[in-house]
């Protein structure tokens, strides 16, 4: 594939195409006719899969997110400018980590 075949969008770039009544540019003809093997193949071929390759899906669980609630939080500034400096993204990343922490205190309070 070549990149110069790849578009990026934002989904507000994406409705915005839409209410223009601009089509997908994807060729769903090719996508619908790839075999598991076609797929397993161009995911091997491609070098931004390359990390998740070792990695064992088979126990991932699907997570739908909830709407989020807007809170003032006070957080030591070290720990937002180590939040921050992990990119875009930073405050889902904090979510995470609060998660992770209230499902193992229910877990050890069981």
């Amino acid at each position: 594939m070549s990149k110069h075949s790849i578009t990026t969008v934002t989904l507000d770039e994406l409705r915005l195409k839409r209410a223009r009544g601009e089509k997908s540019e994807t060729d769903w003809a090719r996508v619908d006719a790839m075999t598991d093997e076609d797929i397993d193949r161009a995911i091997a071929d491609d070098p931004d899969w390359a990390e998740f390759k070792d990695i064992d899906w088979s126990k991932a669980t699907l997570v739908v997110p909830k709407p989020k609630k807007s809170i003032s939080l006070r957080v030591d500034e070290d720990v937002i400018d180590f939040f921050k400096s992990t990119g875009k993204g930073y405050q889902t990343r904090i979510n995470a980590v609060l998660r992770h922490y209230m499902r193992e205190q229910k877990r050890r309070n069981k």
